[in-house]
């Protein structure tokens, strides 16, 4: 029997023994306790409450705009939700950068306050100190390195990453230096299929792609974008699972016309 069709509870272990196994690991977003319900009940691996909420939930253009506060209040809608999933959650652009004791009250925040079960940090070797400082109080951590959005602005575009020789050994280096460190995994965002490949083969902690290619251990997706609430982001590596955009809209249209007829509502429909 698989590993992940035998546990009550997705832990950091489980997803370890996944990747021991050749398992592949699913993961998605959720922001809300409604939709976290959901993808909770359908067997999804683990739920990352991502700082792409900025995006999909409040509509800035970046990730850089959320803060501690409202990504705790995400987090715990989501953990309310998931009795299964492990529940990682991002900490926001400007709670670890350079300061590793600002790391360690940000990440302690969000494990006591919603029940999350790791954090997620975007860096490699730039931020290994905040990396050990958060494990040393025993809180998980996913390592993220390729494209990483809290950059964009360092980046100036959102083009695939380590295309040349001296960052993809730069990005080899940070994912045995992360594995080193005691991350637990690590998402890989918008790099080359075959640098993917070579990474997940290098080290034993899980490697999760974005737009990586199929050679990693599972694959992450944004939600929204997946089940096609969002209609403006389209890159090569999303699959729109359904088409909700549409499906909403005509229902909302729908309704206002039956409300505007006073079709709704019906005799059934009252007390």
């Amino acid at each position: 029997m698989s590993v992940h069709t035998n546990v009550k509870r997705v832990t950091t272990h489980v997803l370890s023994e996944m990747k021991l196994r050749g398992e592949k690991i699913s993961m998605l977003t959720a922001y809300d306790f409604s939709l976290a319900k959901i993808v909770d009940s359908a067997g999804i691996d683990v739920i990352l409450v991502g700082d792409s909420a900025s995006n999909v939930m409040a509509g800035h253009e970046t990730t850089l705009p959320i803060t501690l506060d409202q990504m705790i209040y995400h987090a715990t809608a989501v953990v309310r939700a998931a009795k299964r999933s492990l529940v990682v959650v991002d900490l926001p652009f400007g709670t670890y950068q350079g300061n590793s004791i600002e790391a360690l009250s940000s990440a302690i925040r969000i494990m006591k306050e919603t029940g999350a079960g790791a954090v997620k940090i975007e860096g490699g070797r730039e931020i290994s100190e905040s990396v050990t400082r958060i494990l040393s109080a025993g809180v998980p951590v996913m390592g993220h390195l390729g494209l990483t959005p809290q950059s964009i602005h360092k980046f100036g575009t959102y083009v695939v990453r380590a295309r040349e020789e001296e960052e993809a050994n730069r990005l080899k280096e940070d994912a045995l230096l992360l594995e080193s460190l005691g991350c637990f995994g690590i998402v890989l965002e918008k790099i080359p299929a075959s640098l993917a490949g070579e990474v997940a083969r290098s080290v034993k902690i899980p490697v999760i792609g974005i737009g990586a290619g199929p050679q990693v251990d599972g694959q992450v997706l944004v939600l929204h974008d997946m089940l096609g609430l969002t209609r403006e982001f389209s890159p090569r590596f999303l699959r729109r699972y359904l088409n909700l955009y549409e499906e909403i809209e005509q229902a909302v249209k729908h309704y206002i016309g039956d409300v505007r007829s006073v079709d709704f509502p019906n005799e059934k429909e009252q007390y």
